[in-house]
């Protein structure tokens, strides 16, 4: 098939998860002898079309019209700053999406099998390309505005309902979230669920060398017999951090040789260091306010003695696929519209890891207490955890699945909109 891809950030940009699944599901889809072509945004200084691993990536340059918005709408004259971020949404999509249609197809003659758009981000494109060609549509909705935000924009929540109600298909990431687009009206029979994945050739505890494990602990100030917690993700009230940190006293005083470690950064960073203190566990916590490159969060995987992510919303989570895959036990929040209880095992035979109420620190706590009261069991949880990455969570499985999804859309065609 021949695919176009609009995705907001891609290679050089990648600032989220997001990025990381449109790396590498389109190059799987290229390995299985697929053409691809994404459309993403250009910050100014990267080509507007070129070849990247065998994907044709186009970013068309765009304007600032930030001065328009708020003449056109009052709503949009309260997005204050943000306003800019609106305006190069905005433009991006509506250029990239006349590149497809007047200068692809209607130009050079290209004819596309299935386009596939991500969130709100993108959805203004996929609009109107289907509006345009009248070919199969598949918005991808990795998660919402009233998930992310408890309530958010009616502006982005508006966009994302029509991107589901003219899309051919909706595909998402869990049955949880399924569950929750369904709840809200998307219509359920359009709706697939494909899990994403991770590479667990590069995601191998076996290729990272002892000796750098040992000097990133060193870093850290870590002794031989003190445990390694680590939080990768944004810091936002939905990853749960905030609860995370007030369960660090109550892991302390079972485990007073524990440190946690957290990588990543947003509005709540200055937040989780005021509450530290507050806590008097300042001299437990380690802090990298940034988005840290994969090797460097690898090497932390493998520096880890358990990892804990206890989000309170999360659809999927790539993070705990990489830390499976790096044999690390895992707590996770799975209360709620939480795709980790989908991954995480939490009992009998094939048990690698442990579900928890992020709402509450006592339940996180609990959780890392059960990790860290047995080496040995957690340990084999671990193994567990990158077996069951190599049986479901591979990249190419995920790409196999989305092409699966692809083409029952494109066999389906359209439907009646009435």
């Amino acid at each position: 098939m021949r695919l176009a891809f609009f995705v907001w950030e891609y290679p050089p940009v990648i600032v989220g998860g997001l990025g990381t699944y449109a790396t590498y599901m389109t190059r799987k889809f290229v390995e299985l002898g697929h053409d691809v072509c994404v459309f993403s945004l250009n910050s100014g200084d990267l080509p507007t079309r070129e070849i990247i691993k065998g994907v044709e990536v186009h970013r068309p340059l765009i304007a600032n019209a930030s001065k328009v918005f708020p003449i056109l709408s009052p709503d949009l004259g309260s997005w204050g700053e943000n306003i800019r971020f609106f305006s190069d949404f905005f433009t991006y999509n509506v250029l990239s999406a006349s590149k497809l249609a007047n200068y692809l197809v209607r130009k050079e003659g290209c004819e596309f099998d299935v386009v596939g758009y991500h969130d709100w981000l993108n959805s203004i494109a996929g609009i109107v390309v289907k509006e345009e060609l009248q070919v199969p549509t598949v918005f991808h909705a990795h998660s919402t505005e009233w998930g992310r935000t408890g309530n958010g924009s009616q502006i982005i929540k508006n966009l994302e309902r029509e991107a589901a109600m003219t899309s051919d298909g909706i595909m998402t990431v869990s049955h949880a979230m399924k569950s929750d687009l369904a709840r809200h009206g998307w219509p359920e029979d359009r709706i697939y669920v494909v899990w994403n994945g991770v590479d667990p050739g590069k995601y191998d505890p076996e290729k990272v060398s002892m000796e750098d494990v040992v000097a990133l602990r060193d870093r850290y100030g870590l002794q031989e017999n003190e445990h390694m917690l680590l939080f990768v993700g944004r810091l936002t009230w939905v990853k749960g951090v905030r609860n995370l940190i007030q369960a660090m006293p109550h892991v302390l005083r079972d485990h007073p040789n524990t440190k946690l470690v957290i990588l990543g950064k947003g509005e709540q960073q200055w937040d989780i260091t005021d509450l530290a203190s507050r806590l008097n566990i300042a001299d437990k916590m380690y802090y990298r306010f940034e988005f840290v490159p994969e090797d460097e969060r690898i090497l932390h995987y493998a520096a880890a003695d358990m990892c804990v992510f206890p989000s309170i919303y999360e659809p999927f989570g790539i993070v705990s696929l990489e830390a499976m895959s790096m044999e690390k036990p895992l707590v996770v929040g799975a209360k709620g519209l939480v795709g980790f209880r989908e991954q995480v095992i939490p009992s009998g035979p094939d048990q690698c890891g442990m579900h928890v109420d992020a709402n509450s620190p006592i339940d996180i706590a609990w959780g890392i207490n059960q990790v860290l009261s047995n080496p040995e069991r957690a340990r084999e949880w671990g193994r567990n955890g990158r077996k069951r990455v190599l049986k479901y969570f591979t990249w190419e499985e995920a790409a196999r699945h989305t092409i699966g999804c692809y083409e029952a859309v494109r066999e389906r065609g359209g439907y009646d909109r009435g």
